[in-house]
């Protein structure tokens, strides 16, 4: 590797979570479990949805769509983090860290953005039940993700493009299981001024917005379930929304809690242990509450494992 004022850096070091030898092995079983968890629970809730006719509905859609995303998003860093813990190695090639980032940049907007659709979904199904198959339709459902795609790609490939044109110094050590984007910027040797306010801009308009859509909807939501005066349909009409809330509420609190880690401890080290809730963790639960709080999709998981037949569902129908 060149060194210097040199800019032609050709790799860079994740230096990871511990130096230890004997803490390598454990964290490889760890990680190695956790992310063939991920894949196996997310592929079947992807073949519970494609297989049951009755799952052919905009929820289970989207939910599917969330599944293939999360499995995407925790294969654009965990791999290479378990390649280099066998080889006993800490590089990656500067194209592929710029790879791995515009790809884990890719797929955590998209989950931002698919929360968002499913928490419309969920405020059509329940404030205006009637119209539910009209106004989500096939069309829209498709529009929906597509737009997400849209939203997310180009953003995501700017901020690709513009740590391309930083320069970067000898100091080329990585504090973090993968490259992450702000964590990349801060060793540059070069003016970051116009890096920070996209990725200011990128986080108030992929973050902030996703996030007062959700809000909104919810608000909705809990106005139109106070409204109703039965405690039974109360109760049903939470249940609709119960694993996709669970959902949110894990993502965005343990996205939060990286945020105010990194702020307090002001440890690079201590971010990249928290950074593991919402880059593995979360992606590796999100099948468990959508299969332990979904009576649809336990019942779907039963066809497939164990041939049971099961009664049909609705939109609505999501407990």
């Amino acid at each position: 590797m060149k060194t210097g004022n040199d800019t032609q850096i050709s790799e860079f070091l994740l230096l990871g979570f511990s130096e230890e030898p004997q803490l390598q092995a454990l964290i490889f079983v760890l990680f190695l479990s956790m992310y063939l968890i991920t894949v196996c629970g997310n592929l079947l809730i992807i073949l519970a949805t494609i297989s049951d006719s009755h799952l052919h509905t905009p929820m289970y859609f989207f939910l599917s769509n969330l599944s293939f995303v999360d499995i995407c998003f925790t294969s654009t860093t965990v791999p290479k983090m378990l390649v280099n813990i066998q080889t006993q190695s800490k590089v990656i090639t500067y194209a592929g860290c710029i790879t791995q980032m515009y790809f884990f940049l890719v797929f955590g907007a998209l989950d931002d953005c698919l929360l968002t659709v499913m928490a419309f979904d969920r405020y059509v199904a329940i404030c205006h039940p009637l119209h539910y198959m009209v106004i989500m339709n096939p069309w829209l459902c498709g529009k929906l993700v597509l737009a997400s795609w849209i939203m997310c790609v180009p953003f995501c490939l700017l901020h690709s493009l513009m740590v391309l044109q930083l320069s970067f110094c000898a100091h080329v050590e990585i504090p973090h299981f993968f490259c992450e984007l702000n964590q990349i910027v801060h060793l540059a040797c070069s003016d970051t001024f116009l890096n920070d306010m996209v990725i200011y801009f990128a986080a108030v308009l992929l973050g902030g917005g996703p996030q007062a859509g959700i809000i909104y909807s919810y608000s909705k939501i809990i106005s139109s379930i106070r409204a109703i005066s039965l405690a039974q349909g109360k109760y049903k009409a939470f249940s609709t929304c119960a694993s996709h809330l669970s959902v949110v509420s894990l993502f965005y609190c343990t996205s939060l809690g990286v945020y105010l880690s990194a702020e307090v401890t002001h440890s690079s080290q201590s971010s990249a242990v928290a950074s593991v809730m919402y880059t593995v963790v979360t992606p590796m639960l999100n099948p468990f509450i959508y299969s332990l709080l979904n009576k649809n999709i336990k019942k779907a998981l039963k066809v497939i494992f164990w041939g049971k037949n099961m009664k049909g569902s609705t939109g609505l129908e999501l407990k």
